[in-house]
């Protein structure tokens, strides 16, 4: 397909060739041949051409007809003018003919090269029949050599025409890989910034002069969703975090730094790469939650932990039986005696507490992998208050849902979806009920402009957990109840793990506890 801008080159260059020969033969710029046998001629032939380029000037202007069709027109209006130049300075001899060869390889370029040969097989026939014109009525001396001349002339337009038309096939066949590899490279890109911008590490690019060039929603998160965006110069948005850049750079070590941007916001590790070899050109700088870290090296000593439990949980639970069981017939057989049946109560109590944790380690144990379908947030958190309250006997009134947009679909499995939201709603009822007021239970969530992805956030009206067990309340056995086992939460945080969702606590929480459940993979309604 011929392309626009090269056509406006062609056109360009015949008008000036037009001009040229014109200013050339009417000023009489000595020595030209122009003109020289028939100069009425000339003149006449040259103006037309001269009009006949700029009307194609204009058609090209209004961009009509196509592109090809113009240059199929130019090409046949040059051989036709250039050969009546020819002939009126003087036939072959005059040297005019070469322009037409010109006109044959810029027309055979834009084309593609298919009207290379037809083309120079047109000017042939133009050029002989030209000679043939001029011997046969004795318009100039006879003279041999010019059907040579016009022979050669002829083989001459064949040859262009056909290296013309290689170099235009090659022309084309180079436009469509590089076609080709720029729609690689455009998927690519799209691909790579799809891959950055789901990333669980924060990534931010600067050039050489601190301007942020890529900054992924991660980062923007950790920051804590500052107004920075690329294009931003670092040091006047987070003089911080270019402090900290500052420092890496003139210093010779190549650790990870620990980062805090404000007092009592999150702490994260900072890691600087330089993307050149002398550190003068771009920086790429990883942000990772230090917290998520700390949680993942303990996660990885709760996995071997966790088997060994689950074994002696198996061993224990054969001796636990039998003392219950001896309990049982050891209460059938006391009568009467008070101080007795309290020391059997005590036995059958512990030994439920204990068979409790043990079913609890085991379940933990045997976690299955998880089997995630896509669910509406608001459609599945309203049918799961319904279901929780009709199961427990519950008024629904205390429960609050406000969950915007409500078209939000979250990746998860739904039967431990459920499981960590009864245990968290059964932790609200147990340990959050206000003194002196109405209890009431919030779900509430959706998107919104601090984090890019869906949270569903359950909070009560209570006095809160306190400060100094905040940072135990996930770890297994630990708990302030009596009869507790210290493994709900523990198991909710594992069974959200499994499901690529984070479960954590907010510590500035207007009243009472509140937990957050951060959904990474989900999809709109659209």
């Amino acid at each position: 397909m011929t392309n626009w801008r090269t056509l406006y080159m062609f056109m360009a260059y015949r008008l000036v060739l037009a001009l040229s020969m014109g200013f050339a033969f009417f000023f009489r710029i000595n020595p030209t041949p122009l003109g020289s046998a028939f100069p009425k001629i000339f003149a006449i032939t040259i103006v037309i051409y001269l009009g006949l380029v700029l009307s194609s000037v204009v058609l090209l202007v209004w961009k009509t007809p196509s592109a090809e069709q113009q240059v199929q027109i130019a090409l046949c209006i040059d051989i036709v003018a250039i050969t009546m130049l020819m002939h009126a300075s003087g036939g072959v001899a005059s040297g005019l003919g070469l322009l037409i060869a010109i006109s044959i390889t810029l027309g055979s370029l834009l084309t593609g090269g298919h009207l290379a040969i037809p083309f120079a097989a047109l000017s042939s026939l133009a050029v002989l029949g030209e000679q043939l014109y001029a011997e046969s009525f004795g318009v100039f001396l006879a003279d041999p050599a010019t059907y040579t001349q016009a022979g050669l002339l002829g083989v001459m337009f064949f040859a262009v025409a056909m290296l013309a038309y290689g170099l235009a096939r090659q022309l084309r066949d180079t436009e469509k890989l590089a076609q080709q590899r720029g729609l690689d490279l455009a998927n690519m890109a799209q691909v790579n910034e799809y891959i950055i911008q789901h990333m669980n590490t924060g990534i931010i690019v600067l050039d050489k002069n601190w301007t942020v060039r890529l900054l992924n929603d991660t980062a923007w998160y950790l920051l804590g969703t500052p107004r920075v965006k690329v294009g931003d110069n670092l040091k006047w948005h987070l003089p911080d975090l270019a402090h900290q850049v500052f420092t890496w750079l003139h210093s010779s070590a190549n650790i990870a730094e620990n980062f805090q941007l404000r007092p009592g916001e999150r702490e994260i590790r900072l890691q600087f790469v330089s993307l050149d070899k002398d550190q003068r050109g771009g920086i790429l700088i990883f942000l990772e939650d230090r917290a998520r870290l700390l949680e993942q090296a303990q996660q990885i000593k709760l996995a071997s932990l966790g088997r060994l439990t689950a074994s002696i949980a198996h061993e224990i639970r054969n001796p636990l039986g039998a003392i219950s069981h001896a309990g049982q017939l050891l209460a059938e057989s006391i009568v009467g005696d008070e101080s007795d049946r309290r020391l059997l109560e005590i036995i059958r109590g512990n030994s439920q507490r204990v068979n409790d944790v043990i079913e609890a380690i085991l379940q933990l144990s045997r976690r299955s992998r998880a089997h995630s379908e896509y669910v509406n947030l608001y459609a599945w958190t309203v049918q799961f208050v319904q279901e929780f309250c009709s199961s427990r006997m519950l008024d629904p009134n205390p429960f609050k849902i406000h969950i915007k947009p409500s078209d939000i679909f979250v990746q998860t499995d739904v039967n431990q979806l459920n499981q960590v939201l009864e245990n968290i709603c059964d932790n609200a009822l147990r340990y959050g009920k206000p003194y002196n007021k109405a209890h009431h239970i919030s779900l509430f969530g959706g998107i919104n402009a601090e984090v890019p992805w869906p949270t569903l956030e359950i909070c009560d009206n209570g006095s809160g957990i306190p400060a100094e067990h905040i940072r135990q309340i996930f770890e297994p056995f630990f708990t302030t109840a009596v009869k507790g086992t210290g493994l709900g939460l523990y198991i909710a945080r594992e069974l959200c793990e499994i499901n690529q969702i984070d479960l954590e606590y907010i510590k500035d929480a207007k009243q009472g506890s509140c937990f957050r459940l951060s959904f990474h993979n989900w999809r709109d309604g659209q």
